[in-house]
């Protein structure tokens, strides 16, 4: 009976000093920030162990003490939970919101915006100079890319869609490029389903060189269905194309800022005023708006246009109403 009451108060003890290590943990643990006054930006490289983890965390001034989170990782089960990437880790974070931040992959997102009317070559030097994006690409030829995407033979003009994407840093450029070629088709596909009919277009691809016309002869949302039912209407006629736009393409760098009368005599093959039909290729990356005014032009009787100066065009039916609205709006109007 003694020996029992000798043994009691040290249970009683070792249950005190249980309780209250639990105490202290969950307090440390739990309760207590480990980052205060600022967020951090952390990288978590793929393969790393949680004990390298912890010590890259202890080392960029996140985490005081790195064998917190080791334990706590493992008497959770969550020593082979945490995922690589980028995270952001604000102010009172405690050791178990970092631990619940590095299991949920919830990674810092990075955004680029590709521009409608820009060429692939704008494209891609936007991409290549992206400091989030892994760089596989640039020492490639634009074939050599095409490829790499999976696309082999496909001229790269227009076939990626203007928006802007979201991507945790580390995405390669190539897994960029081909999301953005992706939309593009999907949109392409969905608004080649819904055209009109008796278009003058063998296949969407036209359409899209129709669309990257359309794109870069007006930036008047008003007026993308009208230009778009003049040269449709051009098309069914058999009459040229005549659009400057596919000539400053096609003279590429021996353009310099202004299209002469030389320039429009100059054939190469995106040259629609010595060519008939469409180009070979779109000209730049167009809109959703200018694919879906591809397919549904407006209905009228126009069959040419010039510029008013403010943004604006001048549509006309007949030669001799299109004579005047260039005297009236680019003759007169640039004469000294």
């Amino acid at each position: 009976m003694v020996h029992k009451k000798r043994i009691i108060p040290w249970l009683l003890v070792i249950v005190a000093v249980v309780v209250a290590g639990a105490g202290f943990a969950y307090t440390r643990w739990y309760l207590t920030p480990i980052v205060s006054g600022r967020t951090v930006d952390v990288e978590i490289p793929p393969g790393e162990s949680l004990r390298m983890v912890a010590a890259r965390l202890h080392a960029q001034g996140v985490l005081p003490h790195p064998l917190d989170l080791v334990l706590l990782a493992r008497l959770r089960g969550d020593a082979d939970a945490i995922r690589a990437g980028e995270y952001l880790v604000e102010p009172g974070t405690s050791v178990a919101a970092l631990l619940q931040l590095l299991k949920s992959g919830k990674v810092v997102m990075h955004s680029l915006t590709l521009v409608e009317g820009w060429t692939f070559k704008q494209v891609f030097a936007v991409v290549e100079s992206d400091p989030s994006l892994s760089h596989t690409l640039h020492d490639l030829d634009v074939a050599a890319v095409m490829a790499k995407l999976g696309h082999a033979g496909q001229n790269p003009e227009g076939r990626f869609y203007p928006d802007t994407y979201q991507f945790p840093k580390g995405t390669s450029d190539a897994a960029f490029l081909e999301r953005a070629y992706r939309a593009a088709q999907g949109h392409l596909n969905t608004a080649w389903q819904a055209r009109l009919p008796e278009l003058p277009y063998k296949s969407p691809y036209d359409a899209l060189i129709m669309a990257s016309i359309i794109e870069k002869e007006t930036a008047q949302p008003q007026e993308r269905g009208e230009i778009a039912g003049v040269f449709v209407r051009r098309l069914q006629k058999g009459m040229k194309l005549q659009s400057d736009p596919t000539v400053i393409y096609g003279l590429g760098a021996h353009y310099h800022g202004k299209i002469t009368y030389r320039d429009l005599r100059t054939d190469t093959p995106y040259n629609t005023y010595t060519r008939d039909g469409l180009p070979p290729t779109p000209i730049c990356m167009p809109s959703l708006a200018s694919i879906e005014a591809a397919l549904h032009p407006k209905p009228g009787n126009a069959l040419y246009f010039v510029a008013r100066g403010d943004g604006t065009h001048q549509f006309s039916a007949t030669l001799q109403q299109q004579t005047a609205a260039v005297q009236k709006y680019q003759i007169k109007h640039h004469s000294p």
